[in-house]
């Protein structure tokens, strides 16, 4: 059973409405997490679209090896992380661990960033689907239809999904994940068989990665980890509050890291040393399928087309789901309208929140189709939609999660007598001054990240869009501080002072 507290509803007439305050607890286990937090960065999507655009753009060989750096970051990070999280049981997660590491006006700060670039991803990434549903049924049933469209058919099943329980979306995740790895595993396979120079080191080699560039490369590859901080936020509806977390996030953290590198170390001796960066520059996105197209049967071709469009309907739900338990959190704590704390009573899930998320993307999906209307451009929604908020989303995400490590130091401080000083200050810490300077990475390198060459306004305004509401949470809470204080003290406290 969960740990809902009815309103007050009479119980005969309100078994299905929204009426009650707490998640659903004790319905997800490790091994269902992990899934949970690897579909939001979704396998597929990476090693088909992110690895090949990150070869093309930057120019290095080095790829394949930037996901060991990152890897090794976030493991670090992990270690505190997760240590962490077997004090603090908020579906806030960065929202409650900065509040209680570095303070409240903080916290409220990363609360709002979280919000900003939690949507951003989400809704970015429909952006995507909405392209790539549309180029299939194009290709394999010979209908037209326009992206916006395929986007908000997406939008629909990713809405039911997100009032179900969240077990029923632990298992749909587990399925396509578990797909996803075994159509890129077979890609790697066929790839070393291929070779056509040979099973060498490239792209794994040092000076293949340390070189100039080397800064947009590791912005571009540190998205596809996004989401893997996503565990703590099913603190309150795991087995175990004390462990599974933790748990999952480093395994998923692990796991990610080296099949990224391992796959696109593949890639690199699939194409060959000297052709992966042109033939990459050649055919973007589509690089993958068109090795596939060259050397395995047409059918496999389709599904492996077909399993693109899943994951990305994956990382939709994972990320709507991590909006959902913000706005709960947020609503919990009495910083944004109480309303958004209502649970189903049915299901458990955190209806308002989602619905709640489900109107933003539909208002952002309608206002980019309307932009895009006398646009000639296929493109269009993957380098507006997609490429704009995605990199907003991972903007603010890396500053929050730097911002998280500092909070994980502050934190267990007063832990001394049960961690070691490398869990609760050397690992964070390092993990703190690494996501550090790649956020300063990704600000030097935002143009390149979004498609453009030289400055413009959308090099500031974009990442602004995620930083002036931080600073504006911030002021708010000061506000709070001194006109109602005891909503200030329950900032991050999961609606308990106790």
């Amino acid at each position: 059973m969960g740990v809902n507290l009815s309103t007050g509803s009479e119980p005969d007439s309100a078994s299905d409405q929204p009426t009650t305050t707490g998640l659903d607890a004790r319905r997800i286990g490790t091994v269902a997490l992990v899934f949970m937090i690897i579909a939001a960065s979704a396998p597929l999507t990476v090693v088909a679209g992110g690895v090949p655009s990150n070869f093309a753009v930057t120019g290095l060989l080095g790829i394949p090896l930037s996901f060991v750096v990152l890897g090794i970051v976030l493991v670090l990070f992990a270690i505190g992380y997760a240590a962490m999280s077997r004090h603090v049981h908020n579906a806030g997660a960065f929202f409650a661990y900065i509040s209680k590491g570095l303070g409240k006006p903080v916290g409220m700060g990363a609360a709002v960033t979280a919000l900003v670039a939690y949507n951003s991803m989400q809704i970015g990434i429909a952006g995507m689907f909405g392209f790539v549903f549309s180029s299939f049924l194009d290709s394999i049933f010979g209908l037209q239809v326009s992206w916006w469209v395929c986007a908000l058919i997406a939008w629909v099943i990713v809405g039911i999904m997100g009032v179900l329980r969240v077990d029923f979306s632990a298992k749909v995740l587990g399925i396509i994940v578990g797909t996803e790895f075994l159509v890129v595993i077979i890609y790697d396979i066929i790839g070393l068989s291929h070779s056509p120079e040979g099973v060498t080191a490239g792209g794994m080699l040092p000076d293949q990665l340390f070189a100039p560039g080397v800064g947009a490369a590791l912005a571009f590859s540190i998205a596809a980890f996004m989401g893997f901080e996503s565990g703590a936020i099913y603190n309150e509806e795991v087995k175990d509050p004390k462990r599974t977390a933790g748990r999952a996030t480093i395994i998923a953290v692990s796991i990610i890291a080296v099949f990224y590198a391992f796959s696109a170390w593949a890639m690199t001796v699939a194409e060959g040393t000297s052709n992966v960066v042109g033939r990459s520059q050649e055919f973007g996105p589509d690089l993958m399928f068109v090795f596939l197209g060259e050397h395995a049967p047409v059918w496999f071709v389709d599904l492996a087309n077909l399993l693109f469009l899943t994951s990305l309907l994956a990382a939709l739900v994972a990320f709507h789901n991590i909006v959902a338990r913000y706005f709960f959190a947020l609503g919990r704590d009495r910083v944004l309208p109480s309303v958004l704390a209502r649970t189903s009573r049915r299901t458990g899930a955190p209806i308002a929140g989602s619905l709640t998320q489900s109107g933003l993307a539909l208002v952002v999906i309608l206002v980019f189709a309307i932009a895009g209307a006398g646009s000639e451009d296929p493109l269009f929604p993957v380098v507006t939609l997609f490429t704009w908020l995605t990199n907003m989303g991972a903007f603010g995400l890396v500053l929050l999660m730097a911002l998280t490590a500092l909070a994980v130091v502050g934190f267990l401080r007063s832990h001394s007598h049960e961690y070691s000083l490398w869990t609760r200050a050397i690992a964070p810490g390092l993990s703190a001054i690494g996501l550090l300077i790649l956020f300063i990475s990704i600000v030097v390198n935002f143009n390149v990240l979004i498609g453009l060459e030289g400055t413009s306004v959308l090099s500031w305004l974009l990442p602004a869009i995620v930083l002036v509401p931080g600073i504006i949470g911030t002021i708010w809470a000061l506000v709070l501080r001194s006109s109602r204080p005891q909503v200030y003290a329950g900032i991050g406290t999961g609606g308990s002072l106790g």
